[in-house]
């Protein structure tokens, strides 16, 4: 048989791999270099040259989308249909296991499926039988942490406890909430994974079914699997099956939420006789994009290697830009992708990739003033259930009528006001014709209700009014804070220990800082009101906005990636959490982000960032310093350039250098910026800070390149609180102002 065509329009190392005739296969993959190519190509190979049954050969991937693309793939390859094929999710494949193992697994041949919701009623379910209040119990809370233990294998037994009270409490959840679902025959979706495991491991006749009937398995994005995942995969390769693990350590992103880059580190030791093919020949990049991030992966430690390269020209080199400020940043971001749109430019080849969801709040509502069209992957920021909450709390202080406002807030966070007092809130407002709030008010004062929802509303109806008279006393900025603290809004995020949770708090958070732009409440609802009403539909396609674990497996031709300072990227709270490890997690986070771009990076800083109101310095990220010059351009705001942040950069790394997480590569930027700092290499505008230190005083007349001309109000070491005369009260460094005799 002509076997030629699966082999045609492979390079020599997807050949390799395809052909590979060693029991296990690990191909590490490159971004770029058509893994999916040589796995398709692969199963096509053992069926028609090895002559495998399709029902002899299983490939596992992370989506239903993968597994249908890889589906059709290999059958128009084949040119006919994979009949009785495990091709699929390690979800899927789990349910097939039990479906056809039910009894093996105690279970009907109907056992129920639960989907999230589902699962998260029975568990709020569970806690008021246990008599757990929910405001110091969340069940989301309690649902997160079972669903990680089973990722993890455990079983409520399994779990030590430790003697914490929370992990004891929790637990006590989890054995009411395994019980239950024994009882009423209910599966979850991380109960698919554990129960085909459990059946695998304790009932041989079942292993041997698997063992003897699978030649050969594949796992697409090996790098992101987790414990019981891998688990689950030992115990389907029996010792004659041929294993291939195709992946990319490189781009193990998702730690967060389980994965064990460890997985495809000791693939070659835990498959014995393993052999490693690298496709480092990348279809994507060009040849600057491809150099910059392979120089900055390389810092990581904890990796197997190699090194991407292109047959595709150099291109453009990647271009750094430094603005003062995030709005700054904003605005030079929607201006370069307005340039592009008039040279017809297609939008839908733009990206702009964040570190962190609530970055996205302010190229929204730049795009959004400009009309450039443009979608959010994921959630708009003003769409965000915590942001529509806070939103709420504000619309209804600053209209008591708004009665949806009142309904979205009344229980939140939980008061003991359900379904029950709103319905009866609402009789009286119908009869009276009067909105919800005044109705509410007029029950708080009667015998209508039970005591403890009448105090409830009283304090809920008391914290109303008090705020309506402070509105127009306080800046908007401090009220909404106030209004936050004081309604226990944000205690409950505070206390809600869901990985999503502290998203949600910086999100509001960045709440504020938009906020602080208005000097009314009703000025900036009107603002919002008009932002959300502006969406654009254009026939040019669509900027996409989105997070970088978002953008993984996308690419576009060109890809902005702001925000890179300390603190945002990488994340100062993975560096605390993970010291180490986070770095290394958000150094291959950013080698994403670099190579999803075909043609064009744009890498941008603000010098300062808005953060509760308060102006503060940013310094660039580490990442930055680890680009490699020959790789890069600089453009930066006029009196702004690296040399202008090295001084607070040096200053930093000196204080931070022995702190978790800071390695070597951010000693070898101290090391390179403390020979420079005194003579700044990039002197483009005449005006450059030589050093970190400043003989100004209280009450000096100084200049700012973006506040302009404004009088020093207070001094503490660096820092620098200035009254601009336009600008009002800043925040700013002082290697960022001068004296008016020193401009040019």
């Amino acid at each position: 048989m002509d076997v030629s065509h699966i082999l045609d329009n492979l390079n020599d190392d997807q050949r390799n791999a395809v052909t590979s005739e060693k029991q296990h296969l690990l191909v590490l993959a490159g971004a770029g270099s058509g893994k999916t190519r040589v796995l398709v190509h692969k199963i096509a190979w053992e069926v028609e040259a090895l002559g495998r049954n399709p029902s002899s050969i299983m490939a596992v991937t992370f989506t239903n989308k993968a597994a249908n693309e890889m589906r059709s793939r290999i059958e128009e390859l084949l040119q006919s249909p994979m009949l009785d094929s495990w091709v699929g999710t390690f979800h899927g494949l789990s349910h097939k296991l039990l479906k056809r193992f039910h009894k093996e697994a105690g279970l009907s041949s109907g056992f129920t499926i639960l989907d999230s919701d589902d699962q998260l009623r029975i568990v709020k379910r569970i806690s008021k039988d246990l008599s757990l209040d929910e405001a110091t119990w969340p069940a989301r809370q309690s649902q997160w942490q079972i669903n990680t233990w089973k990722d993890d294998g455990l079983r409520s037994k399994d779990v030590d406890e430790k003697g914490d009270f929370y992990t004891e409490t929790v637990n006590k959840i989890y054995k009411e909430y395994e019980e239950l679902c024994i009882r009423d025959d209910l599966v979850d979706f991380g109960e698919l994974l554990l129960k085909s495991y459990e059946v695998l491991i304790n009932s041989p006749s079942v292993k041997d079914f698997f063992q003897t009937r699978f030649q050969s398995i594949l796992i697409d994005e090996f790098q992101d699997t987790n414990t019981i995942q891998y688990k689950w995969l030992r115990e389907i390769a029996s010792k004659k099956a041929n294993v291939t693990a195709v992946g990319d350590d490189d781009q193990s992103i998702y730690g967060w939420r389980g994965a064990e880059v460890g997985n495809i580190l000791r693939f070659e030791s835990d498959f014995a006789g393993a052999k490693t093919v690298r496709l480092e020949e990348n279809y994507r990049s060009t040849g600057h994009i491809l150099a910059a991030a392979s120089s900055l992966i390389s810092k990581n430690e904890n990796r197997l290697g190699k090194t991407l390269y292109t047959s595709i020209d150099d291109g453009e080199k990647l271009l750094v830009s430094g603005y003062w400020d995030g709005q700054d940043e904003a605005r030079h971001v929607a201006s370069k992708i307005e340039g592009k749109l008039k040279d017809g430019f297609d939008l839908n080849q733009i990206a702009v990739l964040v570190r962190a969801g609530f970055q996205t709040r302010e190229f929204e509502e730049r795009f959004l003033a400009i009309g450039l069209p443009y979608r959010v992957v994921g959630t708009r920021f003003y769409e965000r259930a915590e942001i529509r909450d806070a939103m709420a709390y504000l619309r209804l202080i600053n209209q008591p009528a708004d009665d949806l406002a009142f309904e979205r807030i009344i229980n939140t966070p939980k008061r003991g006001l359900g379904l029950a007092t709103l319905q009866i809130i609402h009789r009286l407002a119908r009869a009276r014709e009067i909105p919800l709030l005044a109705a509410a008010s007029a029950l708080a004062e009667s015998d209508e209700l039970k005591p403890q929802a009448r105090r409830a509303l009283i304090a809920f109806c008391a914290q109303i009014a008090g705020w309506c008279k402070q509105k127009d006393t306080i800046v908007p900025a401090e009220f909404l804070q106030v209004v936050l603290d004081e309604s226990g809004y944000t205690e409950m995020w505070q206390k809600d220990k869901a990985p999503d949770a502290p998203g949600r708090l910086e999100n509001l958070k960045e709440l504020v800082s938009a906020i602080e732009d208005f000097d009314t409440l009703g000025g900036f609802l009107e603002h919002i009101s008009l932002v959300m009403d502006n969406e654009t539909v254009s026939q040019e396609g669509e900027v996409t906005l989105m997070t970088l674990h978002a953008a993984k497996g996308l690419e576009f031709d060109m890809v902005f990636l702001p925000g890179w300072e300390d603190g945002i990227f990488p994340s100062q709270r993975t560096l605390d959490e993970s010291g180490g490890a986070g770095l290394e997690e958000e150094r291959r986070l950013a080698y994403v982000g670099l190579t999803r771009a075909r043609r064009n990076v744009y890498i941008s800083f603000a010098a300062n960032r808005r953060i509760h109101g308060l102006w503060q310095s940013s310094i660039p990220s580490r990442f930055v310093g680890e680009l490699p010059a020959a790789h890069i351009n600089e453009d930066m705001a006029q009196g702004l350039s690296l040399g202008s942040v090295e001084p607070v950069l040096v200053g930093a790394l000196a204080e931070r250098a022995g702190q978790p997480g800071y390695g070597p590569a951010w000693k070898r930027l101290a090391t390179r910026l403390k020979g420079t700092s005194a003579t700044p290499a990039r002197d483009r505008d005449g005006w450059l800070p030589q050093s970190g230190k400043h003989d100004l005083t209280t009450g000096e007349r100084v200049f700012h390149q973006k506040f302009g001309m404004g009088t020093i109000d207070a001094v503490e070491a660096d820092k620098l609180e200035i009254l601009f005369d336009k600008a009002g009260l800043k925040k700013v460094v002082a290697s960022f102002v001068s004296r008016p005799d020193e401009i040019d």
